[in-house]
């Protein structure tokens, strides 16, 4: 066991790595922020009525950005701004000003994770210095998709280095090029990953939203732990063509917002077919350009829900509490509860889950890698692992990349370990996991607590978290909302809404009547630690 000494050392080194002084008091920001928790709803009035232009609302938010970010408390939720964020905002005026309104979108100012595509002057590294000179020649899907729909880039954020796959020891919300990101609620905790800047991000008011990606919880945990809504949409709805990857067979891009109507919106914006990404074929017809029509505060009125528990609580003690007054909730507001109603499986394909996603990782990063272009330090992901080592001091200065050194060693996608691996994970999570339970009970959904609230930042022991439930949607690439559900002395937590493919529309209802019926969202105040003086645990 370590010495009193030994642990006032290390503690002392932790808190000095990302940046946190001992004794740090409360923040407050200089001024009322005048945007400070506006919806997309708001801004567009203001713009309608020439209160504000995008120009002016943009500019506001590179000032919040400037006041909180790299001073004050530091959030570290921005690795680069768009040095062209006000030019595009001028355009949109311009345009509005001669009648042309692309949508609810329009001069909306939206930041976006590291790891997607934008064809301008903002480069795309997931975090990493090897690809810290990369410049994308072309938009991603998503970065398509929010210019057409006239939202602003504002800026890149920050994320988990690598989405998160580097290393087993990893600290949620670091990377190389952007360092540790801070929970706004309190300071001291974790923003959650890998999407940590666009959540944390939001939560502070640097933009009205956020796109994250997820593999597996990587939208819906830092969204849950930074009281935010967030939507993982099912696998095919959004194009996942120019966004570095891990796993064809998961991953998606998705909302971050602070209400289920803004969620709604930039989901609507986002969907569609493109023929760059062969697995939004799967949603043609399916997916709509408009979700707000599913806003519904009466939503919950004969709304069948199942209620997991087994594999979902047990891990917070005061997280359940809250769970148990969010189903009485659900009751109270005309829902159907059908309680319990466990996930079949959960937990079954954990290890070969890792498989498959070490398995595409290699070959999907490869190919990303491959085609960039010279200013990439690396094409390859046996490059990416050497490139490490030579930058061990700045790359690895708390954890390693045994995640990636797994994957290296790993067969093509044509081995039959992978593949068997894959269909098995399918059939567990799909049709004899989330489909059986709800043809079982008739369901419209189903619902867990998200995560359990934000840990402590570790960066010598990486996280420490437990109780996340977002494997068995991620795993089946089905839709989980997220929406605020309270705080565990003063620490978000949030409460997820789980539905078959493509049923987005379905859970927004249920999620918005919930948000309407609790009220949950609050900006954050900065603290510097979680007030736990009589607190008698999580």
């Amino acid at each position: 066991m370590s010495s009193r000494r030994e642990f006032i050392e290390r503690s002392a080194v932790a808190a000095l790595a990302f940046g946190l002084p001992r004794g740090l008091g409360n923040f407050a920001p200089q001024q009322t922020f005048q945007l400070q928790e506006w919806t997309i709803a708001q801004l567009q009035a203001a713009m309608r009525s020439g209160e504000l232009t995008s120009q002016k609302i943009t500019a506001f938010y590179l000032g919040r950005i400037a006041e909180l970010d790299r001073t004050g408390p530091t959030l570290r939720h921005i690795i680069e701004i768009n040095p062209d964020a006000l030019t595009i905002a001028a355009a949109r005026d311009a345009e509005r000003k001669a009648g042309r309104v692309r949508g609810p979108l329009d001069g909306i100012p939206v930041i976006v994770k590291d790891n997607i595509d934008t064809a301008d002057r903002m480069h795309t590294s997931a975090g990493s210095l090897a690809l810290a000179r990369s410049i994308a020649r072309r938009d991603s899907g998503v970065a398509e998709r929010l210019r057409a729909a006239g939202a602003v880039i504002l800026a890149k954020t920050n994320m988990s280095e690598w989405a998160n796959i580097r290393s087993p020891r990893s600290s949620s919300g670091w990377s190389a090029r952007g360092g540790q990101g801070r929970n706004p609620y309190v300071l001291d905790r974790t923003p959650c990953g890998s999407s940590s800047g666009s959540a944390g991000g939001v939560a502070a008011s640097y933009a009205a939203v956020g796109v994250g990606t997820e593999t597996d919880g990587s939208i819906l945990c830092p969204a849950s732990m930074n009281n935010l809504v967030g939507i993982k949409p099912t696998l095919g709805l959004i194009s996942r063509a120019g966004i570095i990857p891990i796993a064809h067979s998961q991953d998606t891009a998705g909302p971050i917002a602070r209400t289920v109507t803004d969620a709604a919106i930039l989901l609507g914006a986002l969907t569609g077919e493109d023929g760059r990404d062969p697995a939004t074929a799967t949603g043609a017809g399916r997916t709509r350009v408009d979700y707000t029509t599913f806003l519904d505060p009466a939503g919950l009125q004969g709304a069948r829900i199942g209620v997991a528990r087994e594999m979902v609580t047990g891990f917070s003690v005061r997280t359940d509490q809250a769970y148990e007054v969010a189903v009485e909730v659900l009751a109270r507001n005309g829902a159907v509860v059908v309680d319990p109603a466990d996930i079949p499986h959960y937990g079954e394909y954990d290890e070969t889950e890792m498989t498959v996603l070490l398995t595409e990782l290699k070959a999907d990063l490869n190919a990303y890698l491959g085609a960039l272009g010279r200013d990439a330090e690396v094409h390859s992901l046996e490059e990416l692992i050497a490139f490490n080592v030579a930058n061990r001091d700045q790359e690895m200065p708390y954890f390693g990349q045994e995640f990636f050194e797994l994957a290296q060693k790993q067969g093509p996608l044509t081995d039959i370990r992978y593949l068997n691996a894959l269909a098995r994970n399918q059939r567990l999570s799909r049709t004899e996991g989330i489909d059986a339970l709800m043809d079982r009970e008739r369901l419209d959904a189903i619902v867990a607590p998200t995560a359990a609230p934000p840990w402590t930042i570790d960066l010598l022991g990486g996280d420490h978290g437990g109780g996340a439930t977002t494997t068995p949607a991620a795993v089946a690439g089905y839709p989980s909302i997220t929406v605020p559900m309270g705080f565990v002395s003063e620490l978000p937590i949030g409460l997820s809404f789980i539905g078959r493919a493509f049923t987005e529309g379905t859970l927004i209802k249920l999620a918005y009547a919930f948000e309407q019926m609790t009220k949950h969202r609050r900006a954050p105040r900065f603290l510097p630690t979680a007030p736990l003086r009589g607190f008698t645990g999580l």
